[in-house]
């Protein structure tokens, strides 16, 4: 019997023995399984499929798993995909919301998971907030990540030393949910729906090219959940305290991403007057691919097909391993 995941955020969820797979199709994800395994003090859930060496791909704010619908079925024919909600996201429960989960805490969870799924090396992919767990994953546990591509994102250190007042009117977001518990978490169990909306308004994705109205749905339902919301707000304010140490000690100590890093832009989000996010990330890995994408900032669905043609280039190069995504 699943867990109830329906608790108060502040509780301790009692958690079963692991069912690592279900029989049962999810939606969105035709011919995958359902994923619900315990690793890390966190129960996972979200979707296994496809063949091949594993691939990570980790989802961003305010969204679920759900957000690789559009691209995990092409890439599933080259790998085997992992997909979880991150945890308190979706119906991915912590066993405890103390202490916070950091981006540190995130990835050494998604470690653990990878490993009781017998992966001890990956790939790995993040979009938005998945990227930043991603990164973090890559600095803490060298050797563990073959290739990392990050959608949309640039190091925190690096986004919160270029804020601007135009910035910070545009995502607000960031410091609105990163206020001190429990204001946040109210505001935002007021009007969930009309929040979550006006956050996608805000990434070009209002109509149903981008987001159908089953998933938008979907999306909805689980930002209704009280979890979710402290899970939300939590993550924000991560960003602005434990994450942002990391990344501060990690520069000052010169460390550097051990792995070939792939970074997707939208057209829509460059600034001319800044470095390009492709120039940031030069100053975090040896190896930066770059490539700007049509479309919005969700990316993985908004502009589905470059994403997997920037994909099968970089996580399935040809033998020489040289290419070009700029």
């Amino acid at each position: 019997m699943k867990p109830d995941r329906t608790t108060a955020a502040d509780s301790d969820a009692s958690l079963t023995s692991p069912i690592a797979y279900q029989e049962m199709e999810p939606p969105f994800f035709p011919g995958f399984r359902s994923l619900d395994i315990e690793a890390g003090s966190v129960r996972f859930a979200g979707v296994v499929g496809g063949s091949g060496p594993p691939l990570l791909l980790l989802h961003g704010y305010p969204e679920t798993h759900i957000a690789w619908r559009k691209v995990a079925p092409t890439l599933a024919r080259q790998h085997t995909l992992i997909i979880p909600d991150l945890p308190g996201y979706g119906a991915s429960r912590p066993d405890a919301t103390t202490p916070r989960w950091s981006k540190r805490r995130v990835g050494q969870a998604l470690v653990a998971l990878m490993r009781k799924l017998g992966h001890e090396r990956f790939a790995l992919a993040g979009h938005d907030r998945g990227a930043r767990a991603g990164y973090r994953l890559v600095l803490d546990h060298p050797g563990t990540v073959t290739r990392f591509a990050s959608l949309a994102v640039v190091p925190t250190l690096d986004a919160m030393q270029a804020v601007t007042h135009r910035f910070a009117r545009k995502a607000y977001h960031w410091f609105l949910l990163a206020q001190q518990a429990d204001l946040p978490e109210r505001l935002l169990a007021a009007a969930p729906d009309a929040f979550l909306d006006h956050a996608f308004t805000g990434m070009d994705a209002t109509g149903d090219r981008v987001i159908e109205a089953s998933a938008r749905e979907a999306y909805r339902a689980a930002v209704r959940d009280p979890i979710v919301q402290h899970a939300i707000c939590e993550d924000y304010r991560a960003a602005l305290e434990e994450d942002l140490v990391c990344d501060q000690a990690d520069h000052a100590a010169g460390r550097k991403l051990d792995c070939p890093v792939l970074v997707l832009w939208p057209r829509g989000q460059q600034a001319p007057e800044r470095a390009s996010p492709a120039e940031i990330w030069q100053g975090w890995a040896e190896e930066v691919d770059s490539g700007v994408t049509a479309g919005g900032h969700l990316i993985p669905e908004d502009s589905p097909e470059e994403v997997i043609a920037s994909f099968r280039a970089f996580f399935s190069p040809e033998p020489k391993g040289e290419h070009d995504l700029a």
